[in-house]
């Protein structure tokens, strides 16, 4: 089965990466309600906090562990970014293959088994692979001073922060075991959905601030 690659503009998957470039790969199971919210929650934060820098230097994806191949968003999905004001349009959905943990310089997951099964398929991906809360708890733990600064560039910032994170995950558990999940929505009402954006939008927030050293517009 063949990918339905996006770069952070739509489009197709573009050829390997290079130092030029770092890409974030967003995983829930059915790749139509939590992750497609996340993708574009997080290119949404990216555009306003960096303008045109993300659409070369950082692509943003996502996919599901039973992925709906081709499927739209859910329509509920879709209405909860609306009322972010992030776009919706162009999105299909995509089953999870090893060539997209392969290329991911880091994999945002929604639950811990989501992070299981990508870190099961191997490609070294344990280093590189968290749930989106932990991810964001341990970004919380970081001195901004120690990441490079944006004039060296976005990407050797966002790979620097990976790497901080990873050394951080054995000392910096996690208060439960629910502390780390993000709940499916599918099927669910859109009130549902929505508090399942806000807490996407919540935790994406400091480590969209993070990778790009520019804090969110008040």
């Amino acid at each position: 089965m063949s990918p339905q690659g996006r770069g952070i503009a739509g489009g197709q998957l573009p050829p390997a990466d290079g130092a030029g470039t770092f890409r974030i790969l967003h995983v829930s199971t059915g790749n139509v309600c939590r992750s497609p919210i996340t993708e574009r929650l997080t290119r949404h934060a990216l555009a306003h906090r960096l303008g045109d820098i993300p659409a070369s230097s950082l692509i943003v994806e996502s996919a599901g562990t039973w992925g709906h191949e081709g499927a739209p968003m859910e329509a509920n999905a879709a209405a909860v970014l609306a009322d972010f004001g992030a776009d919706a349009s162009g999105f299909t959905g995509r089953e999870l293959l090893d060539e997209h943990v392969i290329r991911a310089d880091l994999v945002l997951t929604a639950t811990r088994d989501h992070r299981a099964q990508v870190i099961s398929m191997g490609h070294s991906a344990g280093l590189r692979t968290f749930t989106l809360k932990e991810f964001t708890r341990l970004v919380r733990a970081i001195d901004p001073a120690t990441l490079p600064p944006l004039d060296d560039g976005v990407v050797e910032r966002a790979r620097a922060l990976v790497r901080a994170a990873a050394a951080l995950r054995g000392w910096l558990l996690a208060p439960s075991q629910d502390a780390d999940e993000v709940h499916d929505p599918y099927g669910a009402p859109i009130t549902f959905f929505r508090s399942i954006g806000d807490e996407i939008n919540q935790a994406l927030d400091p480590v969209v601030t993070a990778l790009t050293g520019v804090a969110p517009p008040r």
